[in-house]
């Protein structure tokens, strides 16, 4: 059951593309190529910062043209073949200033990103930074102050690996003075997304679909988690996995049969974008 016509599928990588030990499955190379091969295009669309996608779209080939990234849950718009920004979005760095400020004085967890390094007072200087830069193969620097930042970030995360509840309340708390400039959102149990507002995977759908003069119904989008809802509400067809959380299940027009440790990508490109 193929959709006719030029179109773009957009993958989530953790739980999604990449397997739990972070490799592709054959399968969903050989399905990949295939899809591009015909005319389609490829769009990751991931909450990581675009040094992390970047490194990630290098190491799975996806640079050929009609290879495009989505980074920072929808701040920046990659394309990976011409290796240039299309689009950006930037937290006014007052509001960063201000949310680093309370954060500070309940104990969280916050960094936000420059360049290719993430940010950290030295406060911040913990087990959460450590573990987050091993998962995404980005480096660290620490600041004095959040102050010294000179250039508007994309995105702020908040960590908590043990509790929730901190993670909760600090939303709720964002919520209640910067509904019409700043969106919140959980990318897993652990982290809490703070990015402009209209910044979600769902947004970065349709500008894509746009730039590549692809109808939206032409698009099919993949994933597993909280972040990627709007995606999935937003595609043409929005397809779980079959490990993906029941929320996300719950919004999804299919849900695969295969998880994506066992090739559920290809299952969903052979399904929906591949001429018979």
């Amino acid at each position: 059951m193929s959709i006719s016509g030029k179109k773009a599928i957009f993958l989530d990588l953790d739980g999604t593309l990449l397997t739990d030990d972070k490799k592709v499955p054959e399968a969903n190379r050989i399905a990949i190529e295939k899809m591009l091969g015909e005319g389609n295009s490829v769009v990751i669309a991931t909450g990581r910062p675009l040094s992390s996608a970047v490194i990630q779209a290098e190491r799975l080939g996806l640079t050929e043209p009609g290879c495009f990234l989505i980074a920072y849950n929808g701040g920046i718009l990659y394309d990976t073949s011409e290796r240039k920004e299309i689009f950006r979005a930037t937290l006014n760095l007052e509001l960063v200033r201000k949310v680093f400020e309370e954060a500070n004085r309940r104990g969280i967890h916050i960094q936000t990103y420059r360049g290719t390094k993430v940010i950290v007072e030295p406060r911040c200087e913990d087990r959460e930074i450590e573990l987050y830069c091993s998962r995404i193969l980005m480096e660290y620097e620490v600041i004095q102050d959040i102050g010294q930042l000179d250039e508007e970030p994309v995105k702020m995360l908040i960590i908590d690996l043990d509790d929730k509840t901190p993670l909760v309340e600090f939303m709720r708390w964002i919520s209640s003075w910067a509904d019409d400039r700043i969106d919140t959102f959980f990318s897993n149990d652990e982290y809490v997304e703070i990015v402009p507002k209209g910044m979600n995977k769902g947004n970065a759908i349709r500008k894509m679909a746009e730039l590549l003069d692809i109808p939206v119904e032409n698009t099919i989008a993949a994933g597993d988690a909280a972040n990627d809802i709007t995606m999935l509400q937003a595609a043409g067809v929005g397809c779980a996995m079959r490990n993906a959380a029941d929320e996300v299940k719950l919004v999804a027009d299919y849900i695969t049969e295969k998880d994506n440790n066992s090739g559920g990508v290809a299952e969903i490109i052979n399904r929906f974008v591949l001429s018979d």
